[in-house]
């Protein structure tokens, strides 16, 4: 077999699986719209191209007395926005220090955010159910947005520390004598340069609570004060819901504030890619 007989069958073998992961994504993804806008309420009959479309289940469920959607969908963008602006400032500040200063006890606190990844959340559910009502917070947003920020801390912060690591030192110094303060070198300097996985952060964490069920339906009780992922679920979960094409409109309707999210970060991370291949 000739090389250049080599060179179109591996061609072919990459194309071969491109498209089979497109058709892996797209295809629950045409589905699920198509059920959307079925003006029927059964997945049953459904087809992925329904007949007679219509936007019947997005209004009903907008207007819906029965469910409380409009609080999920709000209570899930602001718990999002809180939790993206406040991990990223939080695990920043943290990756900046074990970055760029030393102290006594720093390898032992990377060591330690590196051991807490390896154990299941779930694990310590009763411990943070048990905190959160030793201190009046169980049912709040206040204590769910706690939650999600212990669990990003770890994380994000090795993620952040690393991209600090590949920023010279020199600049640091050179700012330190200049007579700039450590804030100023972390406002001015860093948090500039570290755009792009300051970006991945503030994404994952925006996402998060879209996603997250079980953490959520332990906290949040009151279905007013309920997220996306227990409030949809509660629509196909009862004895006697069938609504699969409003949960089916829902889950449409929460993948836009995500979609939206991702598009506006999308120069940085763009941006994170140029400056990784020139980075020297």
């Amino acid at each position: 077999m000739s090389k250049k007989t080599q060179q179109k069958m591996g061609l072919l073998f990459c194309y071969a699986v491109i498209f089979v992961a497109i058709i892996a994504v797209v295809y629950p993804t045409v589905w699920i719209v198509g059920s959307a806008l079925n003006p029927a309420n059964s997945l049953y009959s459904s087809r992925i191209i329904p007949e007679n479309a219509s936007l019947k289940n997005f209004k009903e469920l907008l207007t819906s007395e029965q469910y409380k959607f409009k609080y999920w969908y709000w209570n899930s963008i602001k718990i999002g926005a809180l939790n993206s602006f406040f991990s990223v400032i939080l695990t920043a500040l943290t990756a900046y220090i074990f970055s760029k200063t030393r102290f006594w006890g720093r390898k032992y606190g990377l060591m330690t955010f590196l051991i807490i990844q390896m154990f299941p959340g779930m694990m310590s559910m009763v411990a943070i159910y048990v905190l959160l009502n030793m201190f009046g917070l169980l049912d709040t947003h206040t204590g769910i947005l706690i939650v999600y920020l212990g669990g990003a801390v770890p994380f994000s912060t090795w993620m952040i520390k690393g991209y600090f690591d590949t920023i010279p030192s020199s600049l640091v110094e050179a700012a330190t004598i200049d007579g700039a303060s450590r804030f100023r070198i972390f406002w001015q300097i860093m948090l500039p340069l570290a755009k792009p996985m300051l970006a991945v952060v503030a994404m994952l964490n925006f996402i998060n609570p879209f996603n997250d069920f079980l953490l959520a339906q332990l906290i949040l009780r009151s279905p007013e004060k309920q997220t996306l992922a227990v409030g949809l679920y509660q629509m196909i979960s009862a004895q006697f819901s069938n609504d699969w094409t409003l949960f089916s409109a829902g889950a449409v309707l929460a993948a836009v504030p995500i979609m939206i999210f991702v598009l506006s970060m999308q120069k940085y991370f763009v941006g994170g890619l140029a400056a990784g291949s020139t980075k020297g």
